[in-house]
């Protein structure tokens, strides 16, 4: 997978991608105008996407999403060894990621992947237009897992 920043226009089928990890669109546009975005291609094709918020000497993955005919081949992992690389050039000392209490598999990745959990924030998700339910559980709370760099 050739992975490498993002730097056109912001499109429909990006941000159709984007919506799968947070479907929430209000937030997706809350965040996605002043953060990079590093995209996986395979043959000129987008099949990953990671959208990386910076401020002070942390950064904040604030999304990450597969097609889903091309997760489970490891594609996410290569994504995050890339923006922990991109991460710690820009002098961060951390990166952060956070995922819903029910999103189990997940959690499992970032674990796999060197983060570790760092604090709930209780109630995150009372604000989604609408309710999210995984794995028969309901989303309600914010997990944040934090990698030192």
């Amino acid at each position: 997978m050739n992975i490498h920043l993002y730097q056109k226009t912001i499109t429909e089928e990006l941000i159709s991608l984007l919506l799968t990890a947070d479907p929430d669109p209000e937030a997706l546009s809350g965040y996605i105008d002043d953060s990079q975005i590093v995209v996986g291609e395979l043959d000129s094709m987008i099949v990953g996407v990671a959208v990386l918020h910076q401020s002070a000497e942390l950064v904040e993955l604030k999304n990450i999403a597969v097609l889903a005919g091309y997760q489970g081949r490891g594609y996410a992992k290569q994504l995050i060894r890339e923006v922990k690389r991109l991460a710690k050039r820009t002098g961060a000392k951390a990166l952060l990621v956070g995922t819903g209490n029910s999103s189990l598999s997940q959690l499992a990745l970032y674990q796999k992947s060197g983060f570790r959990m760092y604090e709930i924030q209780a109630g995150y998700f009372d604000s989604y237009p609408s309710p999210i339910f995984e794995n028969g559980i309901r989303c309600l709370d914010r997990v944040l897992l934090r990698a030192d760099l």
